[in-house]
């Protein structure tokens, strides 16, 4: 089973998440955490033992911890842990810093779910 945790402010996106990937996660194929500010991401990382996870899919505006800051402190506290980035401003200076800061990808919203799934394949050799 591939884990992934969701870093969004935004609620109602775990219920986009849920039915865009609706097979998948009754299948046992994939499973789901939401958290929806750094803090909480975090917080849920420092639970897991092992460490289990096979990506962080996070947004970079929300209030408090922004997506950059909590990429960079995963980056330094869990260095094998991928991070995609998920933005609905896909300007260039966000991207260069995700990137410097280890981002493996860097996604524009409205989210193109077909993307993510191809991605989600790759990272777990089932593309």
């Amino acid at each position: 089973m591939t884990k992934i945790l969701i870093v969004d402010d935004e609620r109602d996106v775990e219920l986009l998440f849920r039915q865009q990937f609706r097979k998948e996660l009754k299948s046992g194929e994939l499973s789901f955490h939401f958290a929806f500010n750094g803090k909480e991401a975090l917080d849920f990382l420092n639970t897991l033992q092992p460490l289990d996870l096979v990506l962080v899919l996070s947004d970079i505006n929300m209030p408090g911890m922004t997506g950059l800051e909590l990429l960079e402190i995963v980056r330094k506290d869990f260095p094998d842990l991928r991070v995609m980035m998920v933005t609905a401003y896909g300007d260039e200076s966000n991207y260069r810093k995700a990137m410097t800061l280890g981002a493996i990808d860097f996604i524009t919203k409205p989210v193109d779910f077909g993307q993510i799934k191809q991605k989600i394949g790759e990272l777990t050799g089932k593309s």
